[in-house]
């Protein structure tokens, strides 16, 4: 029996609060961009940025990152014994600025770990931030987010599936 423990409301509100987070943080955004690791930290990253240019009055560049070679668990999918590659689409050099990584579920850190590799590959940041929609604990890597959605203290038999309309047809976070 799985349960909403983030409706369509409450993950706007989220989103809304993490962009506000970003700006104060940053002192406004400039020399700022966002990275959504595919693919539904892409959508939570598109919907920061929109909610930064309604306060800010400004554009934050947007890209997305595809980690699918950099994982230390990479499962083959497809007939060729090949990996899957979805593409990395950064628009801007990465060299020099603070990278806000968006994703929507932070469990063990594997996947962070993977996104920071690759965006190392890029360039070099001058910083690179965490944002989550949701950290469900059970770190296995040293990683910490510095901006949180919702923390949700798990089980790690309890599964935690974050629903987004542009990929899944409905906001929601539940616990399963």
């Amino acid at each position: 029996m799985s349960r909403v423990i983030l409706d369509e409301q409450a993950i706007r509100r989220a989103t809304t609060r993490i962009a506000h987070e970003i700006i104060e943080h940053n002192k406004g955004i400039e020399n700022c961009i966002l990275v959504g690791i595919k693919t539904r930290g892409i959508y939570l990253a598109k919907r920061l940025a929109e909610r930064i240019e309604t306060i800010e009055g400004e554009k934050i560049p947007v890209g997305e990152i595809d980690i699918t070679l950099y994982r230390d668990d990479l499962t083959v999918k497809t007939r060729t014994e090949e990996p899957i590659l979805q593409g990395t689409d950064i628009p801007v050099e990465i060299s020099n600025r603070r990278v806000i990584l968006v994703d929507d579920v932070l469990y063990t850190g594997r996947t962070v770990r993977a996104a920071l590799d690759a965006l190392i590959d890029i360039g070099r940041p001058e910083q690179i931030q965490l944002a989550v929609l949701i950290d469900r604990g059970h770190r296995e890597l040293p990683i910490r987010p510095d901006y949180v959605g919702k923390n949700v203290p798990t089980s790690k038999s309890e599964v935690i599936v974050a629903s987004l309309s542009e990929v899944d047809s409905t906001d929601e976070v539940t616990i399963k």
